[in-house]
């Protein structure tokens, strides 16, 4: 599992337009990445990035950090924020600074 201090957008770029599993208390939803935003300063090697991830319309997650996992890069604690709601369900963005 990489650390996910050193995580880029190079490591997460294979896995656009694929599905992960998200986790916490209970509740689990399948979502999908589907846009890497780069750009902006930040302290961690390679800059910073966003996830855009879209998930179900149900259940709707609220904010909080989460166990995202996916063969690419095992499991990660990342902190989703609920973004928009679609016809297709709820948008989640995670922000690496």
């Amino acid at each position: 599992m990489p650390d996910p201090t050193n995580l880029t957008a190079a490591d997460f770029s294979p896995l656009e337009g694929d599905a992960v599993k998200v986790e916490a208390d209970g509740i689990g939803i399948e979502a999908t990445l589907l846009e890497i935003t780069t750009g902006g300063s930040a302290l961690r090697d390679g800059g910073g990035f966003a996830l855009l991830f879209q998930g179900p319309a149900e259940p709707g997650l609220p904010q909080a950090t989460y166990q995202v996992s996916h063969a690419a890069i095992g499991t990660q604690q990342l902190f989703l924020v609920p973004v928009a709601k679609t016809e297709a369900g709820y948008q989640y963005e995670a922000i690496f600074t």
